[in-house]
This record gives structure tokens, sequence and C-alpha cells, in this order.
């Protein structure tokens, strides 16, 4: 397994581009499933997850072509069952279900993988089939699904921690097909749902409400092909802010939408960090003096789960006490003891994370445990004094197009070498 070797103390300067969103291309890519015309998607990042979500849909039948950016999809004949191999490897593979259940009113999907950041149960998935009108059953690892015909109806996706986010995109794909009207009640709210609903009501479906917590579907009879450009990824766009952040640094982001990041501004500035926005661009300027701040994730729009490990990273170079609080998923703290490693000083009390910042972080050999731990990490070795490696970076290239080669081109000192 690769690791990154940073050696930290630079401040980052320049420009950076931000790619498409891997959280919105995953359900995009399956929602192509449920037309047998040709569907386009643009601005598609080049990571794993993107590149298994393809192999997926190769092996359900469907004809894809890859392409520097731009995947082309014709689904003429699909079989209703996924790899197994394929899809454990990720959860966002289990946005396959709704458009199975929509074109072939059957399916057959392993139980999906993905990070360890906590419980993360598909029940609201299975809820919201059988709401339409589907039998489901688990046995053996898979989810069996089957219906005679699925019918609109009224469904509730609120759930212990929040709406689900890919439930919801799996239940308007399912009833965008679906006889009759389908409200869902506690829908996700966050910008991939809008972009999906864009993508679907380009391909004919009659979605309504999307981005807010009703959505309505108005199922039709049949859906055509369609040409999409995936929004930016906002996580991305967070963490390279961030990055200049901690770094004392002045970064422009392009091709971003700073309209999707509007809690995670507010604790910035809140925080003394200085920045400008424009409608496609972000640029980050050195803060004059860093203060902690509290930070409590929440669904959306409040403060995303995903860059709560980065903003633990800037409320360390921050004078003061923080209290981090995760609502979201309770083993995702598993980053902290990584960054003691460094010299954080940060204790865990149930869901909160104490982080008394101010003190220097030094270089150190550390592990990512997650995704979103891999970023962290990284920013907090371009923040020491020092070298660190970050092991097992397999996770960061799940979620980072090419994170490697784009903070180089800031002026980061970091390289990719072999894993011991």
């Amino acid at each position: 397994m690769d690791c990154l070797v940073i050696k930290g103390g630079t401040p980052l300067k320049g420009e950076v581009r931000i790619s498409g969103a891997k959280n919105a291309a995953l359900p995009l890519m399956a929602a192509t499933l449920l037309t047998k015309e040709e569907c386009v998607l643009r601005n598609l990042p080049n990571l794993s997850d993107v590149r298994f979500m393809a192999q997926i849909l190769e092996s359900l039948g469907a004809e894809v072509q890859m392409n520097r950016g731009t995947l082309r999809v014709r689904a003429k004949k699909i079989e209703g069952y996924g790899d197994y191999d394929l899809i454990r490897k990720m959860r966002g593979s289990i946005c396959i279900l709704g458009p199975l259940m929509s074109r072939l009113n059957k399916a057959k999907v392993s139980m999906p993988g993905g990070c360890v950041i906590g419980a993360r149960p598909i029940d609201l998935h299975l809820k919201g089939m059988r709401d339409l009108g589907a039998t489901i059953r688990v046995e053996a690892g898979y989810v069996h699904a089957k219906a005679a015909t699925l019918t609109g109806g009224e469904t509730f996706l609120g759930g212990r921690c929040g709406p689900t986010v890919l439930g919801t995109a799996n239940v308007m794909m399912a009833a965008a097909l679906a006889k009759g009207t389908t409200v869902i009640h506690s829908a996700a709210c966050e910008p991939e749902i809008a972009d999906l609903a864009a993508f679907l009501n380009a391909m004919g479906a009659k979605i309504s409400g999307a981005g807010s917590p009703t959505v309505t579907i108005h199922g039709v009879r049949r859906l055509r092909g369609a040409d999409h450009r995936v929004i930016p990824d906002r996580i991305e766009t967070a963490t390279y802010a961030l990055a200049g952040a901690v770094t004392g640094g002045g970064v422009t982001l392009r091709n971003c939408n700073p309209a999707h990041l509007s809690a995670v501004l507010d604790k910035m500035g809140e925080a003394g960090v200085r920045f400008d926005t424009g409608r496609t661009t972000l640029r980050v300027r050195p803060a004059k003096q860093l203060r902690s701040v509290d930070i409590t994730t929440m669904p959306h729009a409040g403060f995303p789960t995903d860059v709560q490990a980065q903003m633990m990273v800037l409320m360390l170079k921050s004078p003061g006490i923080s209290i981090i609080t995760e609502r979201i998923f309770e083993s995702r703290f598993m980053h902290v003891n990584e960054l003691a490693r460094m010299g954080a000083d940060i204790s865990i009390e149930g869901p909160s994370a104490i982080v008394k910042g101010g003190h220097p972080l030094s270089g150190a050999d550390v592990m990512a445990s997650d995704l979103r731990a891999s970023a962290a990490l990284i920013l907090a070795g371009m923040a020491a004094k020092g070298t660190t490696r970050v092991n097992r970076v397999y996770h960061i290239d799940r979620g980072y197009e090419n994170i490697d080669g784009k903070l180089r081109a800031l002026g980061a000192d970091i390289s990719r070498e072999p894993g011991q």
C-alpha cells in the first residue's frame, strides 16, 4: 500500500481546480440504469469509487465508456443482481437498488461496504422500498427485493441521526417509474440530492422539492437518455480551503460552489480565517489571528460530518479550547489517536472531542483509518514541523482526485512512496 510523505511548514499558495463530487457521481451513475437510452455524465472525478461503480454497471449488463472525466452508459438490457466482490467494497454501491427495482421490479444486491466510521444500516432504504410495495428479505449477505408493480405512496426517511442521503436517492430513483405519486418526508437536503433530481428530471422524471425535507415524485412511464454535468465536490472544496488556512497560506479554489458550504465557511470565518467568495470561486487568505470555535456536525445544511476531521486540524492551530461534537457517526474520531502521535492534545468525552489548540505539531508516522481521516492527517502533516508519513492512503484515493499532485502544485512538499 502506498503512503504519503509530507515535509511540513510550507504555506500553500496558488490555485487549484475542484473535481466533480464523488457523493453526487455514484447515485448519478446508478440512475443511468433507469433507461435503455445513452446517458452522458461529465465532470466525473477520477477516483477508485467511480471506477468501481463503472465496473458494477458493466457487471449488470450496461455498456460503459469512460474518457477523461466523461462517462457514457447505455443500459439496453440489464440483470437484476450485482457483483458481490465489487459492491461490498463501498457503501455507495447500494444506490443500484432503487434503479433495479424501478426498471426490473426485482433486485439482488449484496450488503455494501465502505469506511469503518460507525453503524450505517440500510434499514431506511429497505423501508422506502417496502412503502412502494416491494417485498424484502435479507439472506446470506444479499438483499432480495421484488414487486409485482411499484406503486407510489408516502414514506418517512428520518433516522436516529437524521435523514438518509443514499436512502433518499434510492427511493427517488425507484419512484421515478412507479405508478402514481410518491412523497418522501424527512428527505435528505444535501446538494447531491438536488443534483440527482436535476439529472432525473432531464431524463423526463417529474420530481419537485429536492433539496428540501419533502420531495414529491410523480411516476412516469419511461425515461430517456440525458447529458449532465456533475456538481463540484463541496467536501474537497472545504478540505483545500482548510489546507490553506492551517498552513497560513493563500489559495484560490476554482470550479467550486461556495453556496454549498455555508456552515463550513461560517465556522471558518468565526475562527478568524479570511476569505472571498464568487459564484464558482473561493479565495482563502491567511488569518491574522486564529480563534477556537465549537462545532457540532448535523445533516445538511448544518456542519457536515465529512469536514469534521479537517476542521479539527484547524482547531489544533487555534489557541484555546474547542469542543467538536459528532452527531452523525459514532466512530468518527478514529483520527484522534493518530493526531495525538503528532503532539495533539485531544480528549474524548462521549460524542465530543475536547481540542486544546495552539500547541505545535511534529511530524510522525500515522495510519489513516478512513477517507476523511486521511485528509485530516495530510493537513496536519503540512502544518507540522518535520516529516509525516501517512500510511494506508488507499482511503484518500477513494474520495480525492490526485490529492498529492494538487497539493504539490500549491507548493506542498509531498510525495507518494510504496508503503512498508
